[in-house]
């Protein structure tokens, strides 16, 4: 059985153009140890660009837009040696940069690329993969305006997968065709942010080729990159994003700026068709039942720019149709894996050994190690069989007149009431045993043992209004004084001037980044899980539905997801208040909210096998918690 095996595992090689290393006559890619080797030259491998034609013309002059691609592959890739493709589409190549260093393209006088953002062209290009570096429609050196998410970002994609796989037309620079006869077809796309959106985007196309995808604090739904059920985040954001992403003048694509705004729907802060047409999970066009590609998923917690239910809602849309899938959950703010401090080595190994298997069939048992590895805490990586914690049990916590927040319910007809203002985090968490009319708070007593929160928290209230409607923020809240990640600041890491190196170097172009530490900070509180809603849409995101002045209605909604340890000897808090200046530009409404407490409760998704009420102790000292505060706002690096 075991020569039966080996001898399996090298016709599938062969059939790729893989050979073992004591098997190498003539150039092709060499496996040892379930990785492929650097055997093929940086400094000489090919560099050319192209520019593929898409189906759409978003800039309105009556020509296909093109799509620049820029492209480094082995010399030795050909018809007689068909290599994969790596691909990272983005619309920053010539304006914020990519990566922690904020590198650019280079090129030379012919218009090719000599130096290739980031290590992927460094470390892959010797091990027998072609990497294309595809600027965004409208933006760098393709044709067109940028769509936002929308169609025209994402047929762009599309267009360049189906080239490699004879589906589409590209040109040279002399306007002769180019056929991309050197890839075996088999494309992977990666990227951290917009560029991570694009590969979410275009695997939910469907498209044939695109074998596996490697999204990085993406966003998976725009409406959720800037709405949280009704509650807007930043108004007129996408014009302002696609005329930043464009470094051409604003006025070439006016028109498109114009419409952007005109569709938004900021004005209510509802779903509509605009916001469909950029969601990947259940869009009208593109939508993850259409998912073909394997998924490398990586987010991070505290990434308060694209919000983790990114990741969440769609990592679970994955998992209900069993695509095969990979997870890294982290603790730092907007952050690429390749700068969480210590995991530099382990992230590139890892990635190394998922496109080998997805790209090339090399068996090196990567489908069988556990799917999730998590930080949970400041130095606490866990390896398990999924994410959320398998056995996570959702746990009814509820909140009490008296200001206590556990698992025993409030007695029938208490209530507690507060006023929607606009208000800082800072101040909803400030002093939270002192009665203030903006808020209201409950919490625990000191926690005898530690609870893992792992998931997304639910927020259901029944409440009722003096007002139609009313903006909400519920803040789950960690009291301890405890040194945790500091990811308000630089986004959780400071550069250093040591380097590391991944791949090959040329003097254009090294393989060298500088290494990053975790800042820290010691503080007497954390604010762990956010969530926010206008209850006018707790029944639908399309159509609003004002609650009769009075009434008491049901509100429930998620919170943004985590994964946390409160420790043993901390408390677990609940705030409750109205609209969050930290996080939204929301004007308040000025109602008053009466919550009843013995119809509310928060479910939190908890680690554990069972947990009694003794577990979860009452505070009788109506115990105050700090007064004054230092919560810096997140620094808001959004590329």
């Amino acid at each position: 059985m075991p020569k039966l095996r080996a001898a399996l595992i090298a016709l599938t090689m062969v059939a790729v153009g893989v050979t073992p290393a004591h098997a190498a006559t003539q150039p092709s890619l060499t496996v040892e140890r379930g990785r492929t080797q650097p055997v093929f030259s940086y400094a000489d491998a090919v560099r050319e660009h192209v520019y593929v034609e898409s189906s759409v013309d978003s800039d309105s002059d009556g020509k296909p837009d093109r799509v620049r691609v820029d492209i480094i592959r082995p010399k030795e890739s050909g018809p007689g040696l068909k290599v994969p493709v790596i691909i990272d589409e983005s619309p920053y190549y010539d304006n914020s940069g990519r990566g922690n260093e904020a590198e650019r393209k280079v090129y030379d006088a012919a218009g090719n690329v000599t130096k290739f953002p980031l290590y992927y062209d460094n470390f892959f290009v010797p091990r027998g993969y072609a990497v294309l570096n595809v600027d965004m429609i409208g933006t760098t050196r393709s044709d067109g305006c940028p769509d936002v998410g929308g169609q025209a970002d994402v047929l762009g994609g599309k267009a360049v997968i189906d080239w490699l796989n004879g589906r589409a037309t590209a040109y040279r620079p002399d306007g002769t065709p180019a056929v991309a006869d050197w890839t075996t077809g088999k494309a992977a796309m990666i990227g951290k942010s917009y560029d991570g959106t694009l590969a979410n985007a275009v695997a939910a196309t469907g498209v044939r080729g695109l074998e596996t995808i490697v999204p990085i604090s993406a966003i998976s739904s725009w409406y959720k990159y800037q709405r949280s059920n009704g509650v807007v985040y930043n108004y007129d954001y996408m014009s302002w994003l696609g005329d930043y992403v464009d470094s051409e003048p604003t006025a070439k694509c006016a028109a498109t700026w114009a419409r952007l705004d005109a569709q938004d729907g900021d004005d209510t802060g509802n779903y509509n068709d605009f916001w469909a047409e950029r969601d990947y999970i259940a869009g009208s066009l593109a939508d993850v039942s259409k998912v073909r590609a394997s998924v490398f998923a990586v987010h991070t917690v505290n990434d308060l720019n694209v919000m983790p239910d990114n990741f969440s809602t769609w990592w679970k849309a994955l998992a209900d149709r069993n695509v095969p899938r990979k997870i890294w959950v982290g603790q730092y703010q907007h952050v690429d894996p390749f700068d969480f401090e210590g995991r530099r080595d382990l992230w590139v190994d890892t990635l190394h050994r998922w496109f080998d298997y997805w790209l090339l069939g090399v068996q090196n048992g990567i489908m069988r190690e556990p799917r999730a590895d998590v930080q949970s805490s400041l130095d606490r990586w866990t390896t398990q069989r999924d994410w959320p914690a398998p056995l996570a049990l959702k746990i009814p916590f509820r909140p009490a007149a008296d200001g206590s927040f556990g698992l025993v319910p409030a007695k029938k007809g208490q209530t507690a009431t507060f006023t929607d203002i606009r208000q800082s985090e800072e101040a909803m968490v400030a002093d939270v045993g002192t009665a203030k009319p903006g808020r209201v708070a409950f919490t625990t007593g000191e926690l005898p043992l530690d609870l893992r929160l792992s998931g997304t928290p639910v927020v259901d209230l029944r409440v009722a209004l003096d007002k139609p409607t009313s903006n909400l923020t519920a803040l789950l809240v960690d009291f301890g004084e405890d040194t945790r990640i500091d990811w308000r600041r630089g986004q959780g890491i400071t550069t250093l001037t040591e380097e590391s190196c991944h791949g090959e170097s040329t003097a254009s172009d090294d393989a060298c980044y500088k290494q990053v530490v975790t800042n820290r900070a010691t503080r007497p509180l954390e604010i762990v899980a956010r969530g926010w809603i206008d209850v006018q849409n707790r029944d639908s995101l399309r159509t609003p539905s004002p609650l009769p002045a009075g009434t008491y209605g049901r509100v429930s909604w998620e919170t943004l997801p985590h994964d946390y340890v409160f420790k043993k000897g901390h408390r677990l808090a609940l705030v409750i208040a109205g609209t969050d200046s930290t996080y939204s530009d929301e004007r308040a409404t000025g109602a008053n909210v009466t919550v009843d407490l013995a119809g509310s409760k928060v479910l939190l998704p908890l680690a554990l096998s069972t947990l009694r009420s003794t577990d979860v102790p009452k505070d009788t000292s109506r115990w105050s918690g700090p007064r004054q505060l230092d919560l810096p706002e997140p620094e808001n690096t959004f590329f």
